[in-house]
């Protein structure tokens, strides 16, 4: 019995790792990239707002390409059915990638890091408001001692910032929010959203408009003004931030569907321990 079920745990741990792998190179690769794109281009709600809008389009063309591969229709929910069951998950969403993007305005990555390494303990406290985890005292021990553990290997070394440690502390508290809701929604067979682009296809639109309004109060009138928006004119300087701006949506695209691929596969706490291990990768 013992045997069956370390056996068991083995298969899990095969079946999750390469997952966690495609997550961790598409999280490092756009975590270097937001704080490189800030330097030069500081409008984090409205890169983010353009990159929802890529992550529709290329979920879209994806469903659209399935669809006349397989001949069976994709999963579609009305937009009452969004609002109802997909817009927390989206609001939470929206504003956990707005406010980590804007956070780098701030912040180094290891701050960064730092901080966002909190998201495990809000994870896990939605995860047993909401039943998705059982209260296991060595659970709770591994996860205080790995955000622990995280905090003091940092602490020293991290240049502090209050304003960007709000906005990061903001952020992990929504991602335990949108991560436990997502986890919810995927296992909601009626709904048919197990699948990442499915899921992806739905939420990018609500939120991109939960996230509108915030970019409209804070960045729509310096935006307006700002002498870096009058440089692109040029048409060399204009491709180049188009250039970048795509990049930047493949990256996000990848990450979305790797985060979505391993909370389908695993769960939501999975994802986060996983951050985890990056964040001592990328401080080490």
């Amino acid at each position: 019995m013992a045997a069956g079920a370390g056996g068991a745990a083995v298969g899990r741990a095969a079946l999750a790792a390469p997952l966690v792998l495609l997550y961790y190179g598409f999280s490092i690769g756009i975590t270097f990239y937001n704080k490189w794109l800030m330097k030069s281009f500081p409008f984090p709600l409205l890169v983010t707002l353009l990159h929802l809008l890529l992550i529709f389009a290329l979920a879209a063309l994806a469903r659209a390409l399935e669809r006349c591969r397989s001949g069976r229709p994709r999963a579609a929910l009305s937009w009452a059915d969004c609002l109802r069951r997909a817009a927390p998950a989206a609001l939470s969403t929206s504003l956990d990638i707005g406010l980590s993007n804007w956070s780098f305005l701030y912040v180094t990555v290891s701050l960064y890091t730092m901080t966002k390494s909190s998201a495990i303990l809000f994870i896990l406290l939605f995860s047993l408001l909401f039943k998705l985890e059982e209260m296991r005292v060595t659970l709770l021990l591994v996860v205080l001692l790995i955000a622990g553990g995280l905090f003091m290997f940092t602490y020293k070394s991290t240049q502090f910032n209050a304003q960007g440690f709000v906005l990061v502390l903001c952020a992990s508290f929504l991602g335990g929010i949108r991560w436990t809701l997502t986890q919810i929604l995927m296992q909601k067979a009626e709904l048919g959203l197990q699948n990442p682009i499915d899921i992806m296809f739905h939420l990018q639109p609500l939120m991109f408009l939960g996230l509108l309004p915030l970019f409209a109060v804070f960045e729509g009138l310096p935006l307006s003004i700002s002498e870096k928006l009058s440089r692109f004119h040029e048409a060399g300087m204009l491709f180049s931030l188009v250039g970048k701006l795509f990049l930047g949506g493949i990256l996000a695209f990848g990450l979305g569907f790797s985060e979505f691929l391993l909370v389908s596969r695993t769960s939501s706490l999975t994802l986060s321990i996983a951050g985890i291990f990056k964040a001592f990768s990328l401080l080490h």
